[in-house]
């Protein structure tokens, strides 16, 4: 008799970790790998919080307790993220994920509810300067002290991060097959993009690529490597590697550097440019893959000062 009671109640579960798991699969397909790594990795945190076996599971527990309970381990997992001391926006980014998550949940008809929990708030791009043209000069010139191929690599590095404000997802993903020497182009996969676009090479960093491909040589694969401590090339490098490489070269310039910093100081420059030779935002949109006008506004409000020179206009009444 017990044994028929059961029964029904493990089928009850077995039939819920089934829907769970097709649902994060569905949450994940249709995706480019990178996004679908970013979102690994983002419902892998919830998941160690919420103490699940794993992410099918943690889907499962989310949506099983209810409009109530959900918002208050939602709730709970957002307390625990400012905690640790992450950033903002890294909270945010890990939140919109289980957002993400319960949003398809109720379009798939699994729930009548939604998750209300909010973000954090934020200042978005304090620093748009990064290190600055000087800044990025010291860190090609610190890397050109050696002449390995890890240094060979490292300045081809920092001209795609510079020269075409790549992201640092942006630039580890790329392969060989997306550089094209002839045509003097390089295919990127930007952010939230499915389709790759086409960018053309500046002399400068056209010449850094052709000296690392010399080293690298042309057998298909990813276009960068990590190097180990043998000074070996062992397989691609991964978005932790670049920041590495990155700020290991700034502190031995005696500057803060990361990946981004050099993207910002890319569409600072370009701000600059257009600003001297009559462009508009438009193109500068172009040059930075901002999808929204108002993140670029704020490179080129803040390079041009306008709230220090409206502040002295105040002050002189």
């Amino acid at each position: 008799m017990d044994t028929l009671m059961i029964l029904p109640a493990n089928r009850t579960l077995q039939s819920k970790t089934q829907k769970s798991a097709a649902l994060v699969a569905s949450f994940l397909s249709g995706r480019n790998e990178r996004t679908v790594q970013a979102y690994r990795q983002d419902l892998e945190d919830f998941r160690a919080f919420a103490g699940a076996g794993d992410v099918d599971e943690a889907a499962r527990l989310l949506l099983s307790g209810g409009h109530g309970e959900a918002n208050a381990l939602a709730l709970a997992y957002k307390s625990s993220l400012v905690n640790r001391g992450l950033q903002a926006a890294t909270v945010n980014r890990r939140l919109a994920a289980v957002r993400s998550l319960v949003k398809l949940a109720r379009t798939l008809g699994m729930v009548p509810w939604a998750l209300e929990v909010e973000n954090v708030k934020a200042e978005s791009y304090r620093d748009t300067r990064g290190p600055g043209q000087n800044g990025f000069v010291s860190l090609m010139e610190e890397a050109g002290k050696r002449t390995d191929g890890k240094a060979t690599r490292d300045r081809a590095l920092l001209r795609l991060l510079h020269d075409l404000a790549l992201r640092r997802g942006e630039l580890v993903a790329l392969d060989l097959e997306d550089v094209d020497l002839q045509a003097g182009t390089v295919a990127v996969l930007g952010k939230g993009r499915t389709q790759k676009l086409t960018m053309s090479l500046p002399d400068p960093t056209k010449a850094a690529l052709v000296e690392w491909l010399e080293v690298r040589g042309t057998h298909p694969g990813p276009l960068f490597v990590n190097y180990d401590h043998a000074g070996k090339g062992q397989g691609r490098l991964t978005g932790t590697g670049l920041y590495l490489v990155v700020r290991s070269l700034g502190e031995k310039t005696g500057r803060k550097v990361r990946p981004h910093g050099l993207r910002h100081t890319a569409i600072t420059e370009a701000c600059k440019a257009a600003q001297a030779h009559g462009m508009g935002l438009e193109e500068v949109m172009d040059f930075s893959r901002h999808k929204n006008v108002r993140t670029l506004m704020v490179y080129r409000d803040r390079e041009r000062n306008v709230q220090g020179r409206l502040s002295a206009l105040v002050a002189a009444v």
